[in-house]
């Protein structure tokens, strides 16, 4: 057994407005300057519906994740190291700006400037890319609240594979929306997938980052994962993905998409898991399985024997005692209503969903009937067979039976707890018919309706002595290993040979100092006024040039007349 410590997320899906602000935020936080106008790192789509890029999850024209070969053998479905080299120069397998869209803005000037006159000028809308006018004909959530379902929205991966009953009546029967960031999978594609080895993960806390020193464009990331969740910077010739906001996860602060989120439906937490059994649960012969395969990867941090084995792999403590509070492990394994994101692929995802009862809801109030009644809900969820079905092609390969098992323990929690909140006598009948106590269904009510932000974000501290192994530690696929499936060779990072680097060890990524980062986060002011003329906001940065400030000097250099020293 080796154990070792995962940041995981899970999203409450029955929470989700669909306001964006989540997006917004990320957005102004990470990909607010020039070369990834189109690129969210969050994005939240409607479902049913195609996804941003389009499509993303027809893995038989991307060829995203792993496959299983005739060996029975784990192998990148877009193919190895031969098929990559063929290909190196000119690989088909990318998405294209129409798949994701064409990012725009409006000619504001003409709508400024224009002198009086009778009619009010227009601001057409401009490219972000050519500078041309364009004519929008879509976005990264183009089939918001099922907009336009009748024109495209057959065109779901999903509903494909359903009945054609769905792809004409989907509209009338149910909808919800699916936020989604980067998985920071156990087993990623993507750092498989690369020939520089600019993609790893990192060995405290399982983050899935990129080097941007390694990387050299090749973008064979970008086609490996299947959520594509990896884009490339046209301006600067690098792949770029989320980040997990690991500056402030490494100080204790969830990510700035939970941070800001309306409806509270995002968990952060730390989970143990046995990384000698990965393989064994991403090579599981039946895609149905792979569900509880990897929860059995997951270890239990109240065991005494994960606890001493965690301590002989030099996990701290304190991060023990915290995946032991995490909400994540309560969500996953205690209470097992939170389910992983397309698991057929293979890459074990480390951001789960607790699926939507509210379809379900919704149909048994149109209905006119009692609709927290655990009976008409449990019916329900029985007659309702395109909703489940459609979950079950999300969150666990087609298996209906995971899905059916969730719905029916927030069915019975939703009934269960209206006894109390009217004053009635819980019926402790409603608990046991889902397999779970009173005290138990009331603890996973508390977390999802009632819970604070410590309790939501259980994130432990990093710690100082770990500062050097935050900013240069860089580990491999999990399946990296000599012989394994991945593109590099054991402890080389995948970056030796002809497309990247052959020596020496990964750059810094983390730049801040973790203490200073906090004081910064909580201080009255966002900048010490004194300090300003030291410091650079790196979102206003276009890359060119260096910016008084970027780097330290012995003598003080006036600011330029550029504009490059702003206030943040």
């Amino acid at each position: 057994m080796r154990v070792m410590a995962q940041m995981a997320m899970v999203m409450n899906l029955d929470k989700c407005i669909g306001c964006h602000t989540c997006s917004v935020t990320c957005k102004q936080a990470w990909t607010n300057r020039s070369g990834v106008e189109y690129v969210w790192f969050n994005n939240v789509e409607t479902r049913p519906g195609q996804g941003y890029p389009r499509r993303y999850e027809d893995q038989e024209r991307w060829r995203g994740g792993w496959t299983l070969n005739r060996r029975g053998r784990l192998a990148l479905k877009g193919g190895g190291r031969l098929r990559k080299l063929l290909t190196i120069f000119s690989n088909p397998k990318l998405p294209g700006i129409d798949d994701y869209y064409e990012p725009w803005t409006y000619d504001y000037e003409t709508l400024t400037s224009a002198p009086l006159q009778e009619h009010t000028p227009v601001a057409r809308p401009k490219s972000l890319l050519s500078g041309k006018d364009m004519k929008i004909s879509w976005s990264a959530n183009w089939d918001d609240d099922l907009g336009g379902s009748l024109d495209h929205g057959d065109k779901d991966v999903l509903l494909a594979q359903i009945s054609d009953k769905v792809k004409m009546e989907f509209d009338k029967t149910f909808m919800f929306y699916l936020p989604r960031i980067c998985e920071h999978c156990l087993n990623p594609s993507c750092a498989a997938s690369c020939p520089s080895g600019a993609i790893y993960k990192r060995t405290e806390d399982g983050i899935v980052l990129v080097d941007q020193d390694r990387c050299r464009g090749w973008r064979m990331c970008v086609s490996g994962c299947p959520y594509k969740k990896v884009y490339f910077n046209h301006r600067t010739g690098k792949a770029e993905k989320c980040t997990f906001c690991f500056p402030r996860v490494e100080v204790g602060i969830p990510t700035v998409c939970s941070e800001t989120c309306v409806g509270r439906l995002r968990y952060i937490g730390l989970m143990l898991y046995d990384a000698d059994k990965v393989l064994e649960a991403a090579s599981t012969p039946d895609d149905t399985g792979l569900y509880e395969a990897q929860r059995e990867v997951f270890l239990d941090p109240n065991d005494p024997e994960v606890v001493a084995a965690a301590e002989r792999e030099g996990i701290p403590r304190d991060w023990i005692e915290a995946a032991q509070r995490s909400p994540i492990h309560a969500l996953i394994n205690t209470y097992k209503v939170a389910l992983p994101l397309h698991p057929e692929y293979r890459t074990m995802p480390m951001v789960w969903y607790i699926p939507p009862l509210s379809p379900v809801v919704d149909v048994v109030r149109d209905t006119g009937h009692d609709a927290e009644s655990a009976g008409n809900l449990f019916a329900a969820i029985d007659a309702l067979r395109i909703p489940v079905e459609y979950l079950a092609e999300l969150f666990t390969a087609g298996d209906t039976a995971p899905v059916d098992a969730v719905l029916r323990r927030l069915a019975a929690m939703r009934a269960y707890m209206r006894d109390i909140t009217m004053g009635r006598d819980p019926d402790d009948a409603i608990p046991g018919r889902v397999g779970m106590t009173g005290e138990a269904m009331y603890d996973m009510y508390r977390l999802l309706a009632l819970a604070k932000y410590d309790e939501r974000y259980v994130i432990p501290t990093a710690h100082a002595e770990q500062a050097h192994g935050l900013e240069e530690l860089a580990t491999d696929c999990p399946l990296n290993y000599e012989g394994g499936p991945g593109m590099g060779g054991a402890g080389t990072g995948g970056g030796s040979g002809p497309f990247g680097e052959s020596s020496g060890g990964a750059n810094p990524i983390a730049v801040e100092n973790f203490h200073m980062l906090r004081q910064r986060q909580t201080a009255d002011s966002p900048v010490d006024p004194a300090d300003k003329r030291n410091r650079v906001n790196l979102l206003n940065w276009d890359g060119k040039g260096a910016p008084a400030g970027l780097f330290p000097s012995r003598r003080e250099t006036p600011p330029d007349d550029t504009g490059s020293e702003r206030e943040q």
